[in-house]
């Protein structure tokens, strides 16, 4: 048991006790005065007795954890207790008014306003204003409905037992300085006055309770934590928010839009900030955040097209929109699977303009230009000793592409008969990518044209800040000791022609 635990405990056995020692007080008293008051008071006290009673068993109750039964804790036992509270206070009040509209017009009874009665009243008013106090505050410190529907018992016993004091004064009164007949009416007033107060605490009690058995959630609350949550950065919206108090726990479950092309850490620290942000508002919350993909107001059409895609399962790159005077139009590289024929291939194709158009009704047409993609991981060897000729071809062209200050890091693979070439290009580092991106292509394509069966070239630029000298950009590529072991290795031709090409194992002449 921790020290809230302990706390929520001791003050509700504290007020048991309390309530038992005023009870019984004016339970005697009032027999003996036969005021009205007193006895309604007895009554009060003596429900308030039971209250606390239930008070203490529903704190032990509630502060159970939550089990394969109860998934959400124990915490709705508070606002059962509080319902019940009311249902016995309404009960009393019928009796009191019962009693006091018999005395006030069927029956009249002597009431002896001595020091007695007025002690016990005196002590009740102080006893219940330490108690309310206390339990109030505890109830604020813990967020207990339980404990502070007793404090209400016992705050609305202060103003009781001040009517039921004012009662007795005009009785007294009455005796002592004018006519008692018509003042001992006064106290089966006050009765009704109490009778009053208790219904007024009753309903409100009662209602409060039924408002969390119905996880009704305050609206203010709700609009403070969608405030709340629209204010951290990364939300573009609050899509809901839902809010369930249980006993000292409030339960907030919120969905919140984010931007669709963050990355999934992103939108967990997004997720992180909005709990703490509830947290910090909600005393006690326990939060889910459900973080949904979103469109942003300024995302352009090439976004949603590489979106669209993904939602429907399709790999595509090199997207490029043009918007013209009357339409718009889609160019897209759509990855297939190699296995697949031709049909199949452009059944998937037919899909994805089906979808973006679907989802982008402002497109007018989408082309689409399919590309076969590797299915398994490739088998294959570096051949990059033994490919001299295509090395110096790859430098070659490089020299003789505008823009372009020489490669390095020159790599020639061999899958079967195919060739697979890797390379780092130097640039001008105050070029524009579009301009960059020209030159390699138009690098790529004199690669294909040039040396045999090449499957594919990869050219990474790198920016310079100076063009290299030209010896460095001829240099022969430095072999690695692997690569010389396997040409030792290798069994040299006995007869071969002085011009013939030098082309990797494998391949053949060009």
């Amino acid at each position: 048991m921790n020290s809230a635990q302990r706390e929520k405990r001791l003050v509700a056995l504290s007020s048991a006790g309390a309530a038992v020692v005023l009870t019984g007080t004016k339970l005697g008293v009032g027999v003996w005065t036969g005021s009205l008051g007193l006895l309604s008071e007895a009554a009060h006290s003596g429900l308030d007795l039971v209250a606390a009673l239930i008070t203490l068993f529903t704190v032990r109750v509630s502060d159970l954890p939550p089990d394969e039964d109860h998934h959400y804790g124990h915490g709705k036992a508070e606002n059962v207790s509080a319902l019940v509270q009311a249902g016995l206070l309404l009960i009393t009040c019928a009796w009191i008014i019962f009693e006091a509209v018999e005395r006030l017009f069927f029956r009249p009874v002597e009431v002896d306003p001595n020091a007695w009665a007025f002690g016990v009243i005196v002590l009740s008013i102080a006893v219940d204003l330490s108690r309310s106090r206390a339990l109030r505050r505890a109830a604020k410190r813990h967020h207990s409905q339980a404990l502070e529907a007793d404090a209400l018992h016992f705050s609305t016993d202060v103003w009781s037992s001040t009517v039921v004091l004012l009662g007795l004064s005009l009785v007294w009164a009455g005796r002592r300085y004018g006519d008692a007949d018509a003042f001992l009416k006064a106290d089966a007033g006050a009765a009704l006055m109490v009778a009053a107060l208790v219904v007024w605490a009753s309903v409100r009690l009662g209602r409060r309770a039924v408002d969390a058995l119905l996880d009704r959630a305050p609206a203010d609350l709700v609009r403070r934590v969608r405030r709340a949550v629209e204010g951290v950065e990364g939300v573009l919206s609050c899509e809901r928010a839902r809010l369930r108090p249980s006993g000292n726990e409030t339960f907030v479950d919120v969905e919140v839009s984010v931007d669709r092309t963050l990355p999934f850490e992103e939108a967990h620290d997004i997720a992180s900030v909005i709990e703490s942000r509830i947290q910090g508002l909600v005393r006690g919350a326990d939060v889910v955040v459900h973080t949904a993909p979103g469109a942003r107001a300024d995302e352009g059409l090439v976004e949603r097209t590489f979106d669209v895609a993904l939602d429907s399962g399709f790999s595509v790159h090199n997207v490029f929109v043009h918007r013209g005077r009357e339409h718009v139009y889609v160019d897209l590289d759509l990855e297939v699977d190699r296995a697949l024929t031709l049909d199949e291939a452009h059944e998937e194709a037919t899909r994805l303009e089906e979808a973006l158009k679907a989802r982008m009704p402002e497109v007018f047409r989408v082309n689409v230009h399919m590309e076969p993609r590797q299915r398994d991981v490739m088998e294959d060897r570096d051949v990059t000793w033994g490919s001299e000729e295509v090395v110096t071809t790859v430098r070659r062209i490089a020299s003789e592409t505008p823009g372009m200050w020489g490669c390095h890091d020159i790599s020639v693979r061999q899958a079967g008969r195919s060739l697979f070439l890797s390379a780092h290009c130097l640039f001008d580092g105050r070029l524009l990518m579009g301009e960059v991106h020209s030159a390699l292509t138009a690098f790529e394509e004199r690669l294909k044209r040039e040396i045999p069966n090449l499957e594919r070239a990869l050219i990474h630029p790198e920016p310079a800040l100076e063009r290299p000298e030209k010896a460095e950009e001829n240099a022969s590529p430095s072999p690695d000791p692997s690569h010389i072991a396997t040409f030792l290795a290798r069994p040299r031709k006995v007869a071969q022609k002085k011009d013939a090409p030098q082309t990797p194992e494998g391949l053949g002449a060009p």
